[in-house]
This record gives C-alpha cells, sequence and structure tokens, in this order.
C-alpha cells in the first residue's frame, strides 16, 4: 500500500523541477531576444560610423535625425524586453528635434541620447556575448543529446566532432555525447537566469531616466501627481455619494414612507401596525448596514483598532489563497495607512482571481520616510495595469501621496506588487 505522504512529496518534487525548467525556458526565450536586439545595436553602431564618417562631406549631417531615432527604436525595444522580464524601465523623451542641426544639438546636449548611446555601445557587446554564451550552450546540449540518431550518417571514416573537440566514431562513443548532452542542457537550465541578469545589466544601468539632471520630468511628474489626487478626490466623493444615493437613501425613504402607514394605521388596524414596524425596523437595520458599509470603504475602522498590522492580517485571513504577513513598520498617518491598506487589498484580490497562486506574501517595512508595501505571489503572471482596472485605482490613490506603483509579472511568474508611499519628514 503507497504511503500517501511519499506521493505528495513527489509530486511536490516534481512540480518544483518542472517551476525550474520553465522559468529556465521562459529565461533563455528573452536571452535570445536581448541577443537580436543586441545584433540591431551593432548594426545600429556600423550606421552611425557611416554617418560619421559621410559628416566629413557634409552628407552625414542630413541623415543625424534619422539616426537619433533608429537608436531610441532599439533602445525603447530593450526597455519593452526589460518591462517584460520583470524591470520596468521607463525613458520620457523630448520632442523630436527638426533639422540637421537640432538633431546635432539634441545628440550633444540631450542626457537622454546621451544614455541611450551609452547603452547602445555597451549592450552591443555585452548582449551579444552573453546572448552567444546562452545559445552556445543549448546548441551544444541539443547536438549531444540527439547525437545516437544521427551520427552514423556520417560518412565513414569521418569522425562526429561533439561540441567542437570530442570525436565519435563508435557506437559507445555517441552514448557518451549523449550523457555528455544532458550535462550541458542541465547546466542551461541552471544558468539561463544567471545569464539573463547579466544580459540586462547595461538596460537596467543606462535606459533608466537620471534623477540627478531629471528636473523637468520632475516637476511634471509632481503636476501629474497633484492633478491625480484632485481627479481621486473627486471619483472618491462621487463614489460616495452615488453609493449613498443608491443605497443608504433609498431605504431610509422606503423606512419614511412605512412609518407614515404605520401612524395611519394605528387606530384602525393595530396587527397591520406592527406588521409595518416590523418592516420599518429591518429597513432600518438595513440602511444602517448599508451606511457601515460606505464608511468602512473611506477608511476601514480597523487601521484606527489594530494598526496596518492588524490589519492586513486580517485581509490575508480572509484571502481564499494562503498569505502571509510580515510588517516591520510602525504608525504612519492615517491617509497612507489606508492607501497601503487598498494596495493589499486589491492586490490579494487579484491573486485569488487571476494569478492561480498556492501562497502569497504581504511585507511592509520603512525605508527612511518611505513606506513599502510589497505583494508577491508564485502565480503563473501576465498582470498588466489597465485603465479602469482596480490596480489603476491604487496606482491613483498613490499618486496622490507623491507615490509610486510598480508591477512586475513576467510570463511565468512570480507577480510582484511594490508600492512605494512617502511619509514626510
Amino acid at each position: 500500500m503507497s504511503n500517501p505522504s511519499v506521493s505528495t512529496e513527489h509530486t511536490s518534487v516534481l512540480a518544483e523541477g518542472w517551476s525550474v525548467v520553465r522559468r529556465a525556458a521562459i529565461a533563455l526565450k528573452w536571452l535570445v531576444a536581448g541577443f537580436g536586439i543586441a545584433l540591431l545595436a551593432i548594426g545600429v553602431i556600423a550606421l552611425a560610423v557611416v554617418t560619421a564618417l559621410l559628416c566629413v562631406v557634409g552628407v552625414g549631417l542630413l541623415l543625424l535625425r534619422a539616426m537619433l531615432d533608429l537608436v531610441r527604436r532599439v533602445a525603447e525595444l530593450e526597455r519593452r524586453r526589460l518591462r517584460a522580464i520583470g524591470h520596468p524601465v521607463r525613458m520620457p523623451y523630448a520632442e523630436p528635434p527638426r533639422g540637421a542641426r537640432a538633431a546635432w544639438q539634441a545628440i550633444a546636449h540631450d542626457p537622454t541620447t546621451r544614455r541611450d548611446l551609452s547603452w547602445l555601445a555597451t549592450y552591443a557587446v555585452v548582449g551579444f556575448v552573453v546572448g552567444a554564451v546562452a545559445i552556445q550552450i543549448v546548441a551544444n546540449g541539443v547536438q549531444a543529446l540527439t547525437l545516437p540518431a544521427w551520427w552514423h550518417l556520417v560518412p565513414r571514416g569521418e569522425a562526429t566532432l561533439v561540441n567542437g573537440f570530442v570525436a565519435v566514431t563508435t557506437w559507445p562513443g555517441a552514448w557518451v555525447a549523449m550523457a555528455m548532452g544532458v550535462i550541458w542542457l542541465v547546466l542551461a537550465v541552471a544558468l539561463s537566469p544567471v545569464l539573463l541578469r547579466a544580459q540586462t545589466v547595461t538596460g537596467r544601468r543606462w535606459l533608466p531616466p537620471d534623477p540627478a539632471i531629471d528636473w523637468s520630468t520632475r516637476v511634471a511628474e509632481l503636476t501629474a501627481t497633484r492633478a491625480a489626487a484632485l481627479d481621486a478626490h473627486a471619483l472618491e466623493l462621487r463614489r460616495i455619494e452615488r453609493a449613498l444615493h443608491d443605497g443608504a437613501q433609498n431605504k431610509l425613504v422606503t423606512v419614511a414612507v412605512l412609518a407614515g402607514a404605520a401612524q395611519r394605521s394605528l387606530e384602525n388596524d393595530p396587527q397591520r401596525t406592527a406588521e409595518i414596524l416590523e418592516r420599518v425596523q429591518t429597513g432600518a437595520e438595513s440602511a444602517l448596514a448599508e451606511l457601515r458599509s460606505v464608511v468602512r470603504s473611506i477608511l476601514p475602522p480597523v487601521l484606527e483598532k489594530s494598526g496596518l498590522d492588524g490589519a492586513l492580517s486580517a485581509l490575508a485571513a480572509q484571502s481564499p489563497v494562503p498569505a502571509t504577513v510580515r510588517v516591520t513598520a510602525g504608525r504612519v498617518p492615517v491617509s497612507v495607512e489606508a492607501t497601503a491598506y487598498f494596495a493589499v487589498a486589491e492586490g490579494l484580490t487579484n491573486v485569488a482571481r487571476h494569478s492561480g497562486a498556492t501562497h502569497a506574501s504581504v511585507e511592509v517595512t520603512m525605508r527612511g520616510d518611505v513606506l513599502q508595501v510589497r505583494v508577491e505571489d508564485d502565480g503563473h503572471g501576465g498582470a498588466r495595469v489597465r485603465d479602469g482596472s482596480g490596480l489603476a485605482g491604487i496606482t491613483r490613490r498613490a499618486e496622490a501621496h507623491d507615490g509610486t506603483v510598480t508591477v512586475s509579472s513576467p510570463v511565468g511568474g512570480p507577480t510582484i506588487l511594490e508600492v512605494r508611499l512617502p511619509c514626510g519628514s
């Protein structure tokens, strides 16, 4: 008779092994994509050299605008790849200059373009080398693993080279090569995530904006933040008004009508009056429950009673997906606590509805004067912030505090929701 615990353990090991292989395959896919972008970068560098040489005779000046656009297009491809992998990178570009002279001035003075050019020069080497290594490892494994199926087709007297240095002339040698292929593929599974991180280093270093010099962008962000705060406030007022109008107000009108009917029937039909008063009581209780629900949606009472730790623990206890909570931050302004609470609530709701996860974790820490909220799950990934979604609402709430929301959700998982909320000095 089989042992259920042993069977469960074997199933868990197989599931974990499959998860490792799946993540390695996803990493390999993005490594190959990065290799392709590196080839594009090499091509752009070659065109840039030709353009620079043509500038000597004046023709190249007419091509500077096109070169600038081409560099930005290749850099944007890498930003899209980084976002898909789980490293959100944005770069707001200034209005593209018109004319050869303006293009030259943009290249010479625009820090955004200089960072793109720095990335292009380094990634052409790093992206190509790392991508080539990953592809070579997999190619070696596939060649050696499949050797027993085709080595005998090689003309007699000619040795079949495996990985460029092992000659196979007999069946035993072919089987040894096959074992080498397994080793190569295991190496590919182990190294693919590491190589992917190495390949993305230059993009994460050069493609984000430089906060030390991008003051105009910061001013624009603050302006947008204030506008978002006003919009969020107006939306919240409309939501409360609709909730009161459609819920509690209608119930209270019904209570008033029933109370009037009870007063009119009090002398002539006491039994009917008792029935009406019972309906009045039910309606009043329902209206009271509706009002409490609206109040809880504005500021959950559990926050005031138990703080953020207790409130989030209560959310985790109600989550259909098992979740752990770790809160090391102390008390912060009430509005910040409320935003963090609703962010975690939305995150756990998405975990339960869309992720297919078996476990989630919530972590709240304090870094300087910034409250950092992190919700992570082990689901299949693919989450995106779309207009009108709950995550978009959380983003608006965070922006009202000059905060940020980032979602890292590569295909295959994990999904990580991070909210940063400044708490003031």
